[in-house]
């Protein structure tokens, strides 16, 4: 997406943590604004740094967070077929019918959250309280641990893995016990 709000197909060409060379059908112009949804990065941002014949390039404009994923995305997909890896995911990821849910931490305080998006074994939460990494925690009904900060959160492992519509069940929360 450019500073005029409209959005294009690309493919990105080349990549490192600091910037990507990107085919795109329009020209941007030097110093623009740029958005871009990649595959198993989601959301980048950064300014067109020069132009490229079909294209252009970005200088990405992340967090220090943010960069360290990208690092850590761009390894795994760079060795994954020399090594045999295995999907980055152990289970695929969905976003529950009800998103919205409480989380109980070991204070036993409680507070909204929102689920970002859930697999059978962890979740990510969008949610301005922070509990600290390896507390465990109560989303809905479910036993987790938080496993990592992400940014607008946290990352949640669950106790066990669980099964796709009993986890439904036990994240929403519908204000009862």
């Amino acid at each position: 997406m450019l500073e005029d709000r409209r959005e294009y197909p690309c493919q990105v060409i080349d990549m490192s943590p600091g910037g990507m060379a990107m085919i795109t059908p329009v020209t941007g112009r030097v110093g623009e604004r740029v958005i871009a949804y990649l595959d198993h990065l989601s959301r980048v941002e950064g300014q067109i740094s020069r132009l490229v014949d079909g294209g252009f390039a970005v200088e990405l404009r992340n967090t220090a967070r943010k960069r360290d994923k990208i690092a850590n995305v761009l390894t795994w997909l760079a060795n994954r077929d020399e090594l045999n890896l295995p999907e980055d995911r152990r289970h695929d990821r969905f976003v529950p019918k009800n998103p919205m849910t409480r989380m109980i931490l070991p204070d036993g305080s409680e507070h909204m959250c929102r689920i970002i998006d859930v697999s059978l074994s962890g979740a990510a939460i969008a949610t301005e309280i922070m509990p600290h990494m390896g507390d465990a925690i109560t989303l809905g009904k479910m036993h987790a641990r938080v496993v990592r900060p992400i940014e607008g959160g946290i990352a949640v492992e669950f106790a066990a893995v669980q099964n796709r519509d009993i986890l439904e069940q036990h994240i929403s929360s519908s204000g009862d016990s």
